[in-house]
C-alpha cells in the first residue's frame, strides 16, 4: 500500500520549490562545492588517434583511464558535446553500489547462472573504484554509509528477511530492521521496516568525481575537447572517422559512452529509451531539523514501492529527494527543455513534506531533471559495430555510478579484441529484450506504468506485470 497522498498538491508545495535554481546541485560552484574549469577547446580540423572515445561521462572518462593505464604511449582523444559530466554522470543521486546487475533480485532472475561471478566482479570493481580515488587524488566525498531501503507498505513487511537470505548467501553484511528499528535508523511515520545493506554501498559527490576524473584524464595525456558533438561515424579503410560539426577523428578504434543520448550506432536504438528523472534538494538542516529526523547512519536510502524514490544526506546536511515518476515521451527526445517538469516536482514537494512531516517548511534550494538510458534487463549491455572497430556500453538504468567504471573497462576490452573473465559472460554477450517501435513503445510503457502504480495501492502484481517478468521484460529508472 502506498502512504502518498491521492489529493493534488497545493500552493504551499510548490511554494517550497519556486525559489530554487534549475540546475544540478552537484554542477552548482555556488552552492555545490565544485570548481567548473575552462572547457576544453572544441575539435576543428581533421586529427588522428589510435583510440576515440565519444561521451565525456563516467564511462568514458573511465574507459580513458583504463587505456592509457593499460598503455601510457596509446593516443586517446575524448569528445563530449557539452562539458564533461553535463549529462547524467552530474545529475544522479550519487549512489555509488558495487552490483553490476540492478541489485541481487534482478541479477537473479536474469543472470542465475552467472551471479557469483558478477557479485564477485561488482565488489572488486567497487573495492578498485574506492582505491582510484586514492591514487588519482579525487576528493568526492566518499562515505561507506551502506544502504537502506525502508518499507512503506506494511503489508510487505516480510520482504526484508527474504532479501536478506539473498545477500547473505553472496556475502554481504546486512541487518532486518523491524518498524521501531527503522524508525530509529529514520525519524519518518512512513516507514514500516528496513534491510540495511552495508556491503559495497558508498555516497559519492558525483559531480567532484565527474571533474575529478576529467583531470585525471587530462593529466594521462588524452586529448579532450568539449562542446564537439558527433554527428556520425564513418568506415574507412582499416578505422573510423568521428564526424563532428567542425572536425573529424580518423580512429583505429572508437569507444561509445554516449547512453541516453542519440545513439551513433542504430542497433542501439532498439533497446535503449531515454526516461526523465526529477530531484529536488533541500537548504541545509538546522541543527534542530536534524536531530528530528536522525538518520544518524548517514545511509543512502530507497523505498520498497515499484514507483520509489531515492534520499540521502550531503555533506553539508542537505536532502535529496528524488525518483517517483520516470517519465518516458513519444519518440524518446533527449533535451534541455524536458530538464523540468512542474507537476513532478510539485509531487515531489508534497510526497517530501508527507514523509518529513518535522521539516514542515524547508525550502528547496535546486531542481533538476535527467535522462537515464533504460534498457528492459535493468543493467548495462554490450555491443560491438563497424567491423569490431567500435564498442559500447549502454543501458545502465540507474545504479550506474559505480557500473560505469566496469562498462568502461569491458567496452574496452571488446574492442581491443580481449578475452576476459567479464567478455565471457553471457551478461556481457547477450543483448536485452528491445523495445517494441512507436507508437507500440509508448503504448506499452504507459500501461506499465499504470500497472505498477496499482501495484503500489493494491499490493497485488497483475497480470499485466506477471506476463513481463516472464518474459524477462521490465521498465524502470
Amino acid at each position: 500500500m502506498s502512504p502518498w497522498p491521492t489529493t493534488p498538491p497545493t500552493a504551499a508545495h510548490r511554494a517550497a520549490y519556486a525559489e530554487a535554481r534549475p540546475t544540478s546541485f552537484w554542477l552548482d560552484e555556488e552552492h555545490g562545492g565544485v570548481v567548473r574549469p575552462t572547457p576544453a577547446p572544441a575539435l576543428v580540423g581533421p586529427v588522428t588517434a589510435d583510440l576515440c572515445i565519444v561521451g565525456g561521462g563516467f564511462t568514458g572518462l573511465w574507459a580513458a583511464l583504463h587505456a592509457k593505464r593499460d598503455r601510457p604511449d596509446r593516443d586517446v582523444v575524448l569528445l563530449e558535446g557539452e562539458t564533461c559530466g553535463f549529462g547524467g554522470s552530474g545529475r544522479n543521486g550519487g549512489f555509488c553500489v558495487a552490483s553490476l546487475t540492478h541489485g541481487l533480485h534482478n541479477g537473479a532472475a536474469r543472470f542465475a547462472d552467472e551471479l557469483a561471478t558478477l557479485e564477485r566482479l561488482g565488489l572488486q570493481n567497487h573495492a578498485d573504484l574506492c582505491a582510484d580515488l586514492e591514487r588519482y587524488g579525487i576528493d568526492c566525498e566518499l562515505e561507506h554509509t551502506g544502504e537502506l531501503d525502508v518499507v512503506l507498505d506494511p503489508t510487505r513487511a516480510d520482504w526484508p528477511e527474504e532479501d536478506a537470505a539473498l545477500l547473505r548467501a553472496h556475502g554481504h553484511d546486512v541487518v532486518v530492521l523491524d518498524r521501531e528499528a527503522a524508525r530509529a535508523q529514520l525519524h519518518s511515520p512512513v516507514v514500516h521496516g528496513g534491510l540495511w545493506d552495508r556491503t559495497g554501498a558508498s555516497l559519492v559527490h558525483p559531480g567532484k568525481l565527474a571533474l575529478g576524473l576529467r583531470a585525471a584524464v587530462l593529466d594521462a595525456g588524452v586529448r579532450v575537447h568539449e562542446h564537439t558533438p558527433v554527428a556520425e561515424l564513418r568506415d574507412v579503410p582499416g578505422a573510423v572517422d568521428v564526424v563532428c560539426s567542425q572536425g573529424t577523428v580518423r580512429a583505429a578504434r572508437v569507444v561509445l559512452g554516449t547512453n541516453a543520448f542519440r545513439p551513433l550506432v542504430r542497433e542501439i536504438r532498439r533497446y535503449v529509451v531515454p526516461v526523465y528523472d526529477y530531484v529536488l534538494m533541500t537548504e541545509p538542516l538546522t541543527a534542530e531539523g536534524r536531530a528530528a529526523i536522525g538518520w544518524a547512519g548517514r545511509q543512502g536510502m530507497g523505498d520498497d514501492q515499484n514507483r520509489f524514490h531515492y534520499f540521502r544526506l550531503t555533506a553539508d546536511d542537505r536532502i535529496l529527494w528524488g525518483g517517483y515518476d520516470a517519465v518516458y515521451r513519444f519518440g524518446g527526445p533527449v533535451g534541455a527543455e524536458f530538464d523540468e517538469s512542474d507537476e513532478v516536482f510539485a509531487r515531489l514537494s508534497q510526497q517530501f513534506s508527507t514523509a518529513f512531516p518535522a521539516l514542515d517548511g524547508i525550502r528547496f534550494t535546486h531542481r533538476w531533471g535527467g535522462a537515464i538510458d533504460t534498457c528492459s534487463r535493468f543493467s548495462v549491455f554490450f555491443g560491438t559495430a563497424h567491423h569490431g572497430r567500435v564498442a559500447y556500453a549502454a543501458g545502465y538504468t540507474g545504479l550506474g555510478v559505480a557500473a560505469t567504471r566496469f562498462g568502461g573497462r569491458v567496452a574496452l576490452d571488446l574492442v581491443d579484441g580481449r578475452d576476459t573473465e567479464a567478455t565471457r559472460l553471457r551478461y556481457v554477450r547477450e543483448k536485452p529484450t528491445p523495445f517494441p517501435p512507436e507508437p507500440l513503445r509508448s503504448v506499452g510503457i504507459a500501461i506499465t506504468q499504470n500497472r505498477m502504480a496499482a501495484e503500489d495501492r493494491t499490493g497485488r502484481r497483475g497480470l499485466w506485470l506477471r506476463t513481463l517478468d516472464r518474459l524477462g521484460l521490465g521498465f524502470d529508472s
